[in-house]
């Protein structure tokens, strides 16, 4: 096993193809970690000229310290079963890790604990130090240890099936509803932006600037590998639409009243006048809103993201208007296809907890993503090698400190807005 010097491409390449392979671990999303203080370098590893393994170490400062952390983000990328490649990867790290006066190397690999015994094993044998199996979204962790995966290598029908009954017809009603979903261009990252901080402010946490966003677009995109989607709201269609419905039910009604009034009958004319004032409702609101929005409203954005044969929804933002239109389902369902259309066998819905008490924080978000056919995807977790044993231990002791004062600072927003 031996250094190897490869490019960028080839190193993405790699990565893509592996099983082990991340969004993270790709030299693109290392340029995206400039804008938050990071810097990256690579590393390979191979044999007889072929490669076995590599990864991409991000570098940050430490404050007011001249040292450095080295995380390898959901890396290394490689065949953890081959001990050989795994040691050659950890003395390179190492190496390049000195050269950056790194006091640690951090990596929580994609591997998922159903098959990850022997990596554990190589390890912790290599000197790794295992954080532990805690909860998916432990604050002990960079990463979320677990995520909810899709399978999306199948039909629409089988796909739709695979949901969970109720969010099965949400999502079918949704595609009913006269939202529209489009793959945008850089130029919706402003109008993604906005939605993201009414989310935010609905939510309760900080958002980004549309910056941010634009750097991820920039560096991700011209490889195919990022694509933003929005939902938006056509009232002029939608108004159209309501008004056949409204047609149907006059004509409903009609033939009604010409019925016998018997009990039965009069229970479908109380529910046909019901569902004709609904519709007059929404008709009225849609000509009102296309009065002043011809064009029509954006409801809802999410930023999808690619590494081979892995999709992931990265970041998702919705309006506080119209929301039983259910876009968010609609553009759910529309960015499965279309990561589906463009090679990817998995949509990966981002952290969880595994089957949280109803009562906890991230009981919501586990029942969303859980309602979308997902699978649990447990990882091995976060290992750390020492480098600098007094500094380590200094800095380990000071993260709960942070840690508690971010959840108060969080708590205290959410009441804010509450």
């Amino acid at each position: 096993m031996e250094r190897m010097n490869i490019t960028d491409q080839e190193h993405d390449d790699f990565v893509k193809s592996h099983p082990n392979g991340d969004l993270l671990q790709l030299t693109k999303w290392g340029e995206t970690k400039k804008l938050t203080g990071w810097y990256s370098k690579r590393i390979a590893v191979g044999e007889d000229g072929k490669i076995k393994g590599v990864g991409q170490l991000l570098f940050k400062k430490v404050p007011k310290l001249p040292y450095t952390l080295c995380y390898i983000s959901r890396g290394f990328v490689t065949d953890y079963t081959n001990q050989a490649a795994l040691k050659a990867l950890r003395d390179e790290a190492i190496q390049v890790a000195k050269g950056e006066k790194s006091y640690a190397i951090k990596i929580d690999p994609d591997v998922e604990v159903s098959n990850g015994t022997e990596a554990l094993r190589h390890l912790k044998t290599l000197g790794f130090k295992h954080k532990g199996f805690k909860e998916g979204l432990s604050k002990d962790y960079i990463q979320p240890r677990m995520t909810m995966i899709t399978p999306i290598d199948q039909s629409d029908k089988e796909l739709i099936q695979s949901f969970e009954r109720r969010n099965r017809s949400k999502v079918r009603t949704s595609l009913k509803r006269g939202t529209k979903v489009e793959r945008s261009g850089r130029e919706g990252l402003k109008t993604f932006a906005h939605l993201m901080k009414i989310t935010g402010e609905r939510d309760g946490f900080l958002t980004r600037d549309v910056s941010y966003f634009e750097n991820i677009y920039d560096a991700l995109h011209p490889d195919g590998d990022a694509e933003l989607f929005l939902v938006k709201l056509e009232p002029k269609f939608v108004s159209q639409e309501l008004a056949m419905s409204l047609d149907k039910l006059h004509a409903e009604r009609a033939k009604l009243k010409d019925k016998k009034q018997d009990k039965k009958t009069l229970n479908k004319l109380n529910d046909n006048e019901n569902k004709t004032a609904k519709t007059e409702a929404l008709y009225n609101d849609m000509k009102e809103l296309e009065s002043t929005h011809p064009e029509g409203i954006y409801l809802s954005g999410a930023l999808l993201m690619f590494c081979g044969k892995k999709s992931y929804y990265l970041y998702g933002a919705s309006s506080n208007d119209y929301r039983d239109f259910l876009p968010n389902h609609h553009m759910q369902f529309a960015m499965m296809q279309y990561a589906r259309e463009h090679g990817a066998t998995t949509y990966d819905f981002g952290g969880t907890d595994n089957n949280p008490d109803k009562h906890s924080d991230h009981y919501g978000l586990w029942a969303f993503k859980k309602s979308w056919g997902t699978y649990l995807s447990e990882k091995i977790g976060e290992f750390d090698y020492v480098l600098n044993k007094p500094l380590y231990l200094a800095i380990e002791n000071l993260k709960p400190k942070l840690t508690n004062a971010k959840i108060k600072i969080s708590r205290k927003l959410r009441k804010n807005k509450s």
